[in-house]
């Protein structure tokens, strides 16, 4: 009654694909490397010499080969590549708690720090009515905070 069918199926898995595989912890490990590479690119902007040389280290690590290091600069707003900085130290910090990279999650909340520092430094008292001395009543409340 029925026709016997004659061709491959549309549904045919996955695993029998002709091209290579990587493994969850291959693909982390090279998320991470490009998350540190972009850091690396945005340090060596900011010209912190032992940052890069630290971030470097860890990218040589994870992919097996020195980085290629960035040549030019752009021209930023410091602050906005600290912004930059701190939010690829985020990421890299996240991706390498998910694959348990002590050393790379150490390097990335390292950067975060030195970020968030560098930007509370380079941003004045905005926010704050009536300068340093608003900051001390004790009536002032954070937004949401209950």
């Amino acid at each position: 009654m029925y026709e016997p069918i004659r061709t491959k199926s549309v549904h045919a898995l996955a695993d029998d694909a002709d091209f290579p595989h990587r493994s969850r912890a291959e693909e982390l490990r090279i998320q991470l490397s490009g998350h540190l590479s972009a850091l690396l690119a945005v340090t060596d902007e900011l010209g912190l010499d032992a940052a890069a040389e630290a971030i470097a280290a860890q990218v040589s690590r994870l992919r097996g080969a020195p980085p290629a290091r960035h040549a030019g600069l752009s021209g930023a707003d410091p602050a906005a590549l600290h912004r930059r900085a701190l939010a690829l130290a985020g990421r890299a910090l996240v991706v390498a708690a998910s694959r348990a990279d002590t050393a790379a999650a150490i390097l990335a909340a390292e950067r975060m720090d030195a970020h968030t520092a560098a930007l509370a430094e380079s941003v004045p008292d905005q926010g704050r009515e009536g300068g340093a001395d608003a900051g001390e009543r004790s009536d002032q409340r954070l937004v949401g905070a209950h």
